[in-house]
């Protein structure tokens, strides 16, 4: 049986809030949800989901579902995602590959 996981409330109404957006350009392009799903590949009960904020529906999906109503992502033009994301990139170039814990060292001299 799965485990049941929780969320930070911060979490659950970014999920809400992303998926009323989507539902409300949904609607206002004159969609059904399975005009929707149709267009994703899922079924509609899976768009229903998004459009719930239901979590542990794949990121990828609930992105294309946004970008094919017209919601805008990270509040920046579509046209200037790719060069977020490689400046995003090149940061994450300067930063350590891992991130490692320090050792504590304990003193046994007592």
């Amino acid at each position: 049986m799965k485990k049941a996981r929780s969320y930070l409330p911060t979490t659950e109404h970014a999920l809400a809030a992303f998926g009323a957006q989507i539902a409300v350009a949904r609607r206002e392009r004159g969609w059904t949800a399975a005009d929707l799903a149709e267009r994703l590949g899922v079924s509609a009960p899976l768009v229903g989901k998004i459009e719930r904020g239901v979590p542990g529906t794949a990121i990828g999906t609930v992105f294309e579902a946004a970008v094919l109503c017209g919601v805008p992502l990270f509040s920046v033009d579509p046209a200037d995602l790719e060069d977020l994301a490689i400046g995003e990139r090149r940061r994450l170039a300067l930063l350590p590959a891992r991130i490692r814990r320090e050792r504590v060292q304990i003193s046994d001299d007592f």
